[in-house]
């Protein structure tokens, strides 16, 4: 893929521009503020962040493809953020307390804010899955991961063990 956007993007076009076309984005490749022993499990992640570059500020939109193994994220829930997640192409296992269900293309799921649930999505199929995710930004936000040693606190911008101690 090349690092140059096409034509019909303007390599000069403000942020606040109303058309984009994704592949003018480039792609972060498994890219997490996760601590260290956490980084593999999005290893296989590839994430175009959508709104930034339209300007769009107060909820974030990823176009995310996730290699066969690969994970979204660690399963996690929010305090004060929520999650939508839809499903493009491929076929992904949502993860949740409840136990796993298939998400399959045109197949859709929410994460309401405040609801300890802890969520995640896996590909465990042999081809790449395609998903679009939708999350607010709302401030004071804390991501907690059931599964993990792990807290994220937005105000701080650091992820801690759940005593509160650095990472």
């Amino acid at each position: 893929m090349s690092d140059k956007p096409p034509a019909c993007v303007p390599p000069d076009a403000p942020p606040t521009a109303p058309v984009l076309d994704p592949a003018a984005v480039r792609a972060k490749l498994g890219a997490t503020d996760y601590p260290e022993p956490f980084r593999a499990a999005v290893a296989g992640r590839l994430r175009k962040r959508l709104g930034n570059p339209l300007g769009i500020t107060n909820f974030g939109v990823n176009l995310t493809r996730l290699e066969p193994g690969a994970a979204s994220a660690l399963r996690h829930w929010h305090t004060r953020q929520d999650e939508f997640v839809y499903v493009l192409d491929g076929e992904l296992t949502l993860v949740t307390d409840a136990g796993e269900t298939v998400l399959r293309p045109g197949m859709c799921a929410g994460f309401p804010a405040g609801k300890p649930d802890g969520h995640q999505l896996v590909n465990r199929s042999d081809e790449p899955a395609t998903y679009l995710e939708v999350g607010d930004r709302s401030a004071g936000d804390e991501a907690h991961y059931p599964d993990e040693d792990l807290r994220y606190d937005s105000v701080t911008d650091l992820f801690t063990h759940r005593d509160g101690t650095p990472w």
